[in-house]
């Protein structure tokens, strides 16, 4: 059974920066690609960032150069930094894990960026 748990969410200032944690339980870490998304109110789901299983990075145009996405497999975690942070940045954060034809979700973590 596999189980994601974000955390890092909060508040920030614009122009501040956060780091996005996931921990996965269960086994098989180093197999997975790992993404985190994000779902604003009243918008759809979107991708913000990918690591994959060997290391191969891809990002949202909207967060290209602001945004990390790192993993530890050692501590079977995959992180996002964020820096330079936009109020339009505001959302909740999932991380996600897939391997194959399996696909699982984390509770989500939300990020408000605000004055």
């Amino acid at each position: 059974q596999v189980q994601l748990v974000e955390s890092g969410g909060g508040l920030v200032q614009p122009g501040g920066s956060l780091k996005l944690s996931c921990a996965l339980s269960g086994s098989g870490f180093g197999l997975y690609d790992m993404g985190w998304h994000r779902q604003a109110p009243g918008k759809q789901r979107e991708l913000v960032a990918r690591i994959s299983s060997i290391y191969t990075t891809n990002y949202a145009s909207s967060v290209k150069g602001r945004f990390t996405i790192s993993r530890d497999n050692a501590k079977k975690t995959v992180y996002l930094q964020m820096n330079s942070l936009k109020p339009e940045d505001s959302a909740v954060y999932y991380c996600s894990a897939g391997v194959g034809a399996n696909d699982y979700w984390g509770q989500g973590t939300q990020v408000t960026v605000s004055s």
